[in-house]
């Protein structure tokens, strides 16, 4: 593998803080800057560069990566002057947020104007994931360009190229519709049979293998029976990325039931429960709720 790189991360949150370790791992040159530079201040004894400012940190980057919350935290930095004025011909930008498609498109656009590439990257794997190294990565954007940065990605997890500007969030709103609708069957999967007298645990355990084994299944269903719901994946990402999806599903005339009825479920867990800060699997409790039952 390449190694020896000039990499800048934007954004050291539960995600972009492994990957960062993992990229330093790899023997890349890492810079990475965060709004709060606290969240950024454990990288420094492990050799890593924190940056001032967001336009410091992309000066004499190879490859540019931002983990951010969504295409509205990463477009503003984009346009910024400081920003496209620091950043060099040839930069790879890779947008490993979750965003809308269109969002992705018009990065791609602003940035090719500046002779900077650019590929939508965002991941599935949660913080797990990010720790291990082995996050799942849909990458939307031109094949060269996904070569060229394929070792830095690889850092990270396993990259796959699926398709032109946009089609890497588009492939992760189609990751997030499963994984929403799945929480909620595995929710009720694990209350059934709690509810029925039958071990939970040991459930899991005779579906392992089965059609009905899942990720999901082994892990939110442990999370669910033992309530712990500290945040890997928060809920309120998990709304706004099926927001995203309900958009983008309109955009194309369709409608998406099963996807619209989970939504909502989450939005009243956020608003009725103050479950936004809590873990996804959390929909267990918007569950038990709506069963009478408490935890």
């Amino acid at each position: 593998m390449t190694t020896g790189r000039n990499i800048t991360l934007i954004g050291t949150g539960l995600m972009g803080l492994p990957m960062s370790r993992n990229l330093a791992k790899a023997g890349h040159r890492l810079t990475v800057w965060n709004r709060t530079r606290a969240r950024a201040a454990p990288l420094e004894a492990e050799g890593v560069t924190i940056a001032d400012t967001a336009a410091e940190a992309v000066a004499g980057a190879d490859v540019v990566i931002t983990m951010l919350s969504d295409g509205f935290a990463t477009g503003p930095l984009i346009d910024d002057p400081q920003i496209q004025s620091a950043l060099a011909p040839g930069t790879i930008w890779i947008d490993m947020s979750s965003a809308k498609p269109e969002h992705a498109r018009a990065q791609s656009a602003t940035l090719q104007a500046l002779g900077v590439a650019h590929l939508d990257a965002p991941v599935s794997g949660g913080t797990k994931g990010a720790e291990a190294g082995s996050l799942a990565i849909m990458v939307g954007g031109k094949p060269e360009t996904f070569e060229a940065a394929k070792d830095v990605l690889s850092a990270m997890g396993r990259p796959t190229h699926v398709g032109p500007a946009g089609a890497g969030q588009l492939s992760k709103l189609a990751n997030q519709t499963i994984v929403a609708v799945t929480i909620a069957a595995v929710a009720e999967a694990m209350l059934l049979v709690q509810e029925g007298g039958a071990d939970p645990a040991a459930v899991r355990a005779a579906l392992k293998g089965g059609f009905a084994d899942s990720v999901m299944l082994q892990q939110h269903g442990e999370r669910m029976t033992t309530g712990n719901f500290e945040p890997g994946g928060l809920t309120k990402f998990q709304v706004k990325d099926l927001n995203n999806t309900l958009d983008e599903a309109a955009g194309l005339g369709l409608t998406l039931p099963a996807t619209e009825s989970v939504r909502d479920r989450f939005q009243h867990f956020i608003d009725a429960m103050d479950g936004g800060e809590k873990d996804h699997s959390g929909l267990y409790l918007e569950l038990l709720a709506r069963n009478g039952r408490t935890t």
